[in-house]
This record gives C-alpha cells, structure tokens and sequence, in this order.
C-alpha cells in the first residue's frame, strides 16, 4: 500500500509514517515545516518528505491518505483529497484499527509528562524483556527512533488528548483502548479547542471507560482533577501514586530528584538513582513503574534500569558548554513544566545563575491563556528574554514587568540570542523553552558563544 501523510514532520505522525513503513508499506508525507529531529528520522528511514500542502503532492493518488490533526478545510491538499473522493483516515485511528487490536496497550495520557514518561515505561519493558512496541511524541535516547513495532505483545503510546483530525473532534486517545493507563495529572491547557478544564476532564473520563475491568488505571494520587475523573464512574482497579503519598510512594534521598527511596504499599522497593531532576520526573518515574509492574514485570528487577534511561530529546536536553555556560533545549511549554523544570535545575545548581529563552509557541500560549500564570513560573529564573514576535496578539510587556527587571522581550530570534549574549558569563545555566523548533536558536547560541 501506498500512504500519502499529511503532516507529516509533526512528532505523532512522523511516529506513524515510521510504523507503516515498518509494517511494509511505502510511506511518502507532506508538511509545511520540515525541521530535526522528526525530519531526520523520516529522511533515514527513506521516506519521502515534500514540502507544503499542494494537490500534485496526492497524484498519482495514494491508497490512503493519512490526515494529521493539524490540517484544517481550506488546506489545499485537504480540499483536493475531499474532492477527489481520495480514502483517507485519521493517524489514531488507522493505528487503532491496524496496530494496536491485540496488543497490550499501555497508554500515557496527562497534561505534562507523557513523552518521558512513555519513553521511561518502554525502555523500562524493554529492561525486563518483554520487546515492547512503542510511538512517542518525541525521539527516546535509548531507541534512537519514535516508534517501533517490537516483537513483544505490549505497545507503549503517548496518549494525547488533543483532537484527532478535522473531522473527528474526540481526543486522540479514544482510539487506543488501552488495558493499563496513566493518568499523569490534568491541568487547563489547549485553549484553542477546550472552553475549560471540566472539558478536558469528559475526555478524560472517555478514555478512563475504554479501560477494562481486568486492566489498570495507574493515577496520580496528588491530582485533585484527576480524583474528580474517578469520581465520574470507573470500572478499572486503580493503583496511586505520589511523593509522600498513594500506593505507589517515593522518598526523596537528593532533594533534586537524582535519588529517591520507592514503597509500595510501605513495603520498600528499593533506591532510583538516576540522571533526571525535579519532583515532576520522580512523578514520572513512579507512574512508568506503578505501569511496568501491572505489565508483569519485577519492579526491585527495573530499579537498575533507571540510571541507563536516556530522556528525550529537547528535555532539559544539554546542546553545549562553552566557556562555562551550560546551554539546554526543552520542550515547556505550560507555566507548571516550566516550573518544575526550573525548579530541579535550580535544586541542582544551587546559587548559579539560571537563563531562560521562552518562545509562546503552543496554540494556548499564542492565545495569552496561561499569561497570568507565566511570571510566577519564572521564579527560579536570573533573567528572561522572551520572544514576542509582532504578531503574537497579546502584550508579553505584562509578563516581563512582573519578573521585577529580571525580564525582557526580543522581536526576532537573532535579538533574542544577541541579548541572552549580552547576559550570559561562566557558570550560567541557559535554557530555551519551546514547543517549536524555535528558528534551531539553542544551537544558534552555542555557536554565538563559540565565537568569542
């Protein structure tokens, strides 16, 4: 079969288009934004990447054309698809009804968190041997690649819970019908599709009842939304987990998160010691474990498995030193990442001076809904440079008058990397936060930085 992709480069769909190709089918895709790591991905596996959105890039017509969720009517490419009466389908669904039915699924949903936490759970299955399959919304560093078949009967998926296409409005995760999910947390986010967080938590409350009764609701005991979830109905034995509370428990040896005691049921499992930080990434570690252990794996057996997890990339990901300015790429992009990822690097570093690069990327940070929220997220920052490009529709001056002159604004990517220069000395610890590929500035920065 012949599968034509229609955004292509986007982190779920480039997973989709390395699935097909493995299953054997010849994979092509269009998208208007073709930048790493995705497209490297796509162009190794010899598959064939166009640019933009034109009719011509559907003939000769495909078999199938898949429709990422960011294609709206009014697409060219859309419209000539619908017009010529080409079959298409939705990425969740075609990996629904083609790859997941009789597979063990295990499903990560949660506002923050599921990409390292899918990453943790597969690389933690693939440790006890079971061969998982996974997809991922980013690139794992143990793989080397987003998605996989696996030989195993378990498939690990991040489990969004943004729509699925233009023409099927329920969350992605509907389609997985998962026998073991994570509830991550659940916060207000996606404001360009979800009037208010009861929204969010109805899709949720869909996935919690395509779970079966002999499967496994893994939930995050400190999450008062996610209680509110259960409390709508659930058939699903649960099991919790927390710092300081839940079935599943961690202990904090290092207060930056590098090592912590796990109990389970206040049976103690043993010590994590590992490379990630932050309170959040013990809450992941927890949930990926709690996970592992209901897919049938020894949880004392994994501990070891910890310190060998390579995170994903563009999280709190090190692109370059120079000079002793220590400069990471991250994918925050919702004021409570943003703060715990600020606040386990500032547990780690100490008194050393904290740089951020933020870029309002996502569609709810385009839209000004987390604003409020922004300035505080910073707390732990030395200073801010955020990138207020002409056309975002709100005044970012509000954001950075509230960090007390510790913030400014750049209107293009080159002023923000000449001002981040301007600040930065020895010792800095400089993060750019994105969503986005963020014009490459990360590693603009680190050449800046060379040139001196």
């Amino acid at each position: 079969m012949r599968m034509h992709i229609l955004g292509i480069c986007g982190t779920f769909m480039g997973g989709v288009a390395a699935l097909a190709r493995e299953l054997g089918h010849t994979v092509e895709g269009s998208d208007a934004n073709v930048y790493p790591p995705m497209s490297n991905q796509l162009e190794a596996l010899g598959i064939e990447l166009m640019r933009g959105y034109t009719a011509d890039h559907l003939k000769p017509a495909p078999d199938l054309v898949v429709v990422g969720n960011a294609m709206t009517r009014g697409n060219p490419a859309v419209e000539y698809m619908l017009d010529a009466q080409l079959r298409y389908i939705s990425g969740p669904q075609w990996l629904g009804e083609t790859l997941l039915d009789g597979r063990e699924v295990l499903a990560v949903a949660g506002t923050h968190g599921k990409t390292t936490t899918t990453s943790l759970l597969a690389h933690l299955l693939e440790e006890a041997g079971l061969a998982p399959g996974f997809l991922v919304g980013g690139v794992p560093g143990n793989f080397g690649v987003s998605a996989r078949l696996g030989h195993g009967k378990p498939f690990v998926i991040e489990a969004d819970e943004y729509d699925t296409a233009f023409f099927d409005k329920r969350s992605k995760f509907v389609h997985y019908r998962p026998r073991i999910a994570i509830l991550n947390n659940l916060e207000y986010d996606h404001a360009d599709i979800f009037p208010d967080v009861a929204a969010i938590q109805r899709q949720f409350h869909h996935l919690v009842r395509t779970v079966p009764g002999n499967g496994r609701l893994i939930v995050n005991a400190e999450d008062a939304r996610l209680a509110e979830v259960l409390a709508m109905g659930c058939w699903t034995p649960v099991e919790t987990f927390g710092i300081g509370c839940g079935d599943w428990q961690a202990t904090l040896v290092e207060a930056d998160g590098s090592v912590f005691t796990v109990h389970r049921n206040g049976e103690p499992i043993g010590d994590v010691r590992w490379s990630l930080l932050g309170n959040h990434s013990v809450m992941n570690a927890l949930a990926a474990l709690a996970a592992a252990t209901a897919a049938g794996a020894d949880p004392r057996a994994l501990l070891p498995a910890f310190a060998t997890f390579e995170s994903v990339k563009r999280r709190m990901e090190l692109v370059g030193e120079v000079n002793g300015v220590r400069v990471y790429d991250d994918f925050a992009h919702h004021p409570t990442a943003i703060a715990t990822t600020l606040a386990g690097l500032r547990a780690k570093v100490g008194s050393a001076r904290i740089l951020v690069a933020l870029e309002p990327r996502s569609n709810s940070m385009r839209q000004g809904a987390h604003a409020e929220a922004l300035a505080p997220s910073l707390s732990d920052a030395d200073a801010v440079v955020f990138l207020h490009r002409p056309e975002l529709p709100w005044d970012a001056s509000h954001v950075t008058a509230a960090l007390g002159g510790r913030g400014s604004t750049a209107p293009t990517v080159d002023a923000l990397i000449e001002a981040l220069h301007a600040q930065a000395r020895p010792g800095d610890q400089v993060i750019f936060m994105s969503n986005g590929g963020f014009e490459a500035a990360p590693r603009r920065f680190v050449e800046r930085l060379r040139q001196d």
